[in-house]
Formats: structure tokens, C-alpha cells, sequence
């Protein structure tokens, strides 16, 4: 399968940012709960721990290699079941990613738009940009009762590398 980058460039709160869009068929919790809960999310993308009530979480991504290490999410701001701003960092780097998930129901389909900030680095977004189109398909497929692991990676990179470099050069 061929995949098509969707990724746009946009500016969140100051920063350097690509948003995506993915629309469901379902109900605005029920698509809250694929991307909160970590029994969902462990479907398609990874899995947290801990407790959100302290602010924090410890993630995991799941689909990279037992190789990678845990990221804490730190809750920016959590307004269920629409919107999600969240900040991770793997602990000892100096990058800090800033996303932001904001979902909206009209008659029973709901658009999940979900952001990512590039970082003090424009080059990030050839990572960024594939890696997303790339998770939210793996999304899409665990949500609409396909396989997620069809999702092929290398459909996405560094197949559309150089289309997310452009958008910030």
C-alpha cells in the first residue's frame, strides 16, 4: 500500500507544529477512549503508566523495539472528552515535544485532530510528519477493525521524508 502524507504546517502556541486529522465513525468518547486509555492505545501505538491524576505518566511506545525507553507525558491541560495538551520527554534529553489532541462530534462522526511540535530543529519534521501519518493510520485500522500491524512503516518513511522537510524550509 502506498500511503499519502496528510500532515500540515501549523504555529500552536508559538511553535513549529504538524497537524493531522483523522475522522471516525463513533461517538467522542468512544475516540477519547482510543487515544486515553492505555488498553486502547496499546493497540496501535503504546502504552502508559502511572497515575494521570499526578500530572504524569510514563509512555512507552510498543511498535519500536524493546530498545526504546520511556517517555514522560506531562498533562498540560485535559478538558475530556475533547482535549488533551501534553508535553514528553525522554528523560536525560533536552527535547521537549508539545502535542495537543482536540476531538469534535458532529452527528455521530468525530475529527481527532492531533498536533506536534517540530522542536528547535525544522529537520525533525522528516521524522515527525512520516511518524504520525504513520501511528494515526495504525489508528485508524485498530478503531475501524483492521489489523494495525498491515500498517507498513516503510510506506511512510523516508517514503515522505523530504515532503515534511519542505514544509518547513
Amino acid at each position: 500500500m502506498t500511503s499519502t502524507p496528510t500532515g500540515r504546517r501549523v504555529t500552536i502556541d508559538g511553535l513549529d507544529s504538524i497537524a493531522f486529522d483523522r475522522t471516525f465513525r463513533a461517538g467522542l468518547e468512544d475516540v477519547w477512549a482510543a487515544v486515553t486509555e492505555s488498553d486502547r492505545l496499546a493497540r496501535w501505538i503504546g502504552e502508559w503508566t502511572g497515575d494521570p491524576s499526578t500530572g504524569s505518566v510514563d509512555f512507552r511506545m510498543l511498535y519500536e523495539g524493546d530498545e526504546h525507553q520511556a517517555e514522560v507525558f506531562t498533562i498540560q491541560e485535559c478538558q475530556a472528552p475533547s482535549r488533551l495538551v501534553l508535553t514528553s520527554q525522554v528523560p536525560g534529553e533536552e527535547t521537549v515535544w508539545h502535542m495537543t489532541l482536540t476531538l469534535a462530534e458532529h452527528e455521530g462522526t468525530t475529527t481527532l485532530t492531533f498536533t506536534q511540535s517540530v522542536g528547535d530543529d525544522p529537520a525533525m519534521a522528516g521524522g515527525v510528519g512520516p511518524g504520525w501519518d504513520y501511528y494515526l493510520d495504525r489508528l485508524v485500522a485498530a478503531e475501524t477493525g483492521g489489523d494495525p500491524a498491515s500498517v507498513d512503516f516503510s510506506d511512510y518513511h523516508p517514503v515522505h521524508t523530504q515532503h515534511y522537510l519542505n514544509m518547513f524550509s
